[in-house]
């Protein structure tokens, strides 16, 4: 048997994506020893848990660390998932950032009678006073139970897929309207495939306006720090893209180009699939979003008087399709072809490994601004941690600094030892 290590330290880090980088970057500006454990490499998501062409939602200028902008990128430029993973490991050199890659954490405990945890991974026992869990909240993917296995030849979750090759031949039904189904049922469409969209409730911001883009826009109106998100609206989706240059999602372009839009996937009964009548409403819903952005942005010009160009083709939306105003409710999977589907469905976290009692009773993480009810245990990258931009590669980069800050003010005071005052 190979020799297991046992080693402390005064942090560990699981993670070492942008939130376990952004972490690293802060810790060890305030001196504190620590290491990042990451099971495989260095941002392995967006190298081996996303579509080819996928890249960032937002420009090169906004989607960095304040530290390093992105090699050979022009700033209003959306970044490769190779050159986002890149970007990281570069960061990641640039600190030093003690990570170690290819140790899995299989558990943290608490100590009994004394302060700390004890982690277990693949290559032995780290004591630690304190514990970030910046694994980040898209860990298992989701898809609903709604389709048995072998009613279509292939289901497949939006983070296992690849390319339009990778699916039979055949029809292709898209779960999910936020960024990513709307960009794979795009791709699909233009690779002669005929695709269905099932489109559930949405916020659809335009990708730019007046000439800034929405990054900007979310910025300057303050919407970037909101730290709730709208009552209702905590689980809504984004629709945004980046694809081709940037440019802003228009379900009924999608429609015109011959996506077939479809309401909320309901249910599924030998062989037929049912949408809920739904799909009106989520336009009108994503489209009062657009406006209300729209006239905000427009608000702040005229109140700064700034110079930018105007841009009232923006304001008219177009007549809904027919896949709107007659809205398929059911469909024949084998009848129309459909060989596959893809559920663009979002993930939900896991901390199986973190044993520690640090969860509400739902099973999330009960924290205030990554700070948890159990005292040495931090989280990081989950969305609205602190604030709208929390889960982004910028937010992400603020909310490690608050933690960071946190964990050495705790240092502070369990080093402080009244023998030690001089009187």
């Amino acid at each position: 048997m190979p020799h297991e290590e046992h080693e402390e330290t005064e942090v560990v880090v699981v993670g070492a994506g942008q939130a376990g980088v952004a972490m690293s970057e802060h810790l060890g500006a305030h001196g504190i020893p620590h290491t990042v454990l990451e099971r495989h490499r260095i941002a392995e998501r967006w190298r081996s848990e996303r579509w080819d062409s996928l890249v960032a939602n937002g420009p090169a200028w906004h989607d960095r660390f304040p530290g390093l902008e992105f090699a050979d990128l022009a700033p209003d430029a959306f970044a490769s998932k190779e050159q986002v993973a890149d970007y990281f490991v570069a960061y990641a050199e640039k600190i030093g950032a003690p990570v170690r890659s290819g140790v899995e954490v299989t558990s943290v405990r608490k100590h009994t009678g004394r302060p700390g945890f004890r982690v277990e991974t693949s290559q032995g026992t780290i004591d630690a006073r304190f514990v970030v869990a910046a694994t980040g909240a898209f860990q298992r993917p989701v898809i609903p139970p709604v389709v048995p296995d072998g009613a279509v030849p292939t289901q497949i979750h939006s983070s296992a897929y690849r390319n339009p090759g990778q699916l039979p031949e055949g029809a292709v039904l898209v779960v999910g309207a936020g960024s990513s189904g709307v960009q794979i049922a795009d791709e699909l469409r233009r690779s002669g495939r005929r695709v269905l969209l099932s489109v559930g409730p949405h916020d659809r911001p335009p990708r730019a306006y007046r000439g800034r883009d929405f990054c900007w826009w979310l910025g300057v109106l303050g919407i970037w720090d909101a730290q709730t998100p709208p009552r209702g609206a905590e689980h809504v989706t984004i629709a945004v893209s980046g694809a081709r240059g940037g440019h802003t999602v228009d379900f009924r372009d999608l429609a015109g180009a011959g996506i077939e839009l479809v309401g909320l996937t309901a249910s599924h009964d030998d062989g037929v699939l049912r949408f809920a009548p739904d799909l009106a409403e989520n336009i009108v819903f994503g489209d009062a979003k657009y406006l209300e952005f729209l006239r905000a942005a427009d608000a702040y010009v005229e109140r700064n008087g700034l110079d930018l160009p105007e841009e009232p083709e923006a304001h008219v939306l177009g007549p809904d399709p027919d896949c709107v105003t007659s809205p398929r409710l059911e469909l024949d999977l084998a009848e129309a072809g459909v060989t596959s589907i893809v559920w663009a469905t979002g993930f939900a976290s896991d901390y199986g490994w973190l044993d520690v009692d640090a969860f509400d009773e739902n099973g999330r993480p009960d924290q205030q601004r990554g700070v948890s009810v159990e005292p040495g245990v931090y989280f990081l990258g989950l969305p609205w941690l602190s604030r709208r931009g929390s889960s982004f590669i910028w937010g992400v980069w603020h909310d490690a600094r608050y933690v960071a800050d946190h964990i050495a003010r705790q240092r502070g005071y369990l080093a402080y030892d009244p023998a030690d005052r001089k009187h």
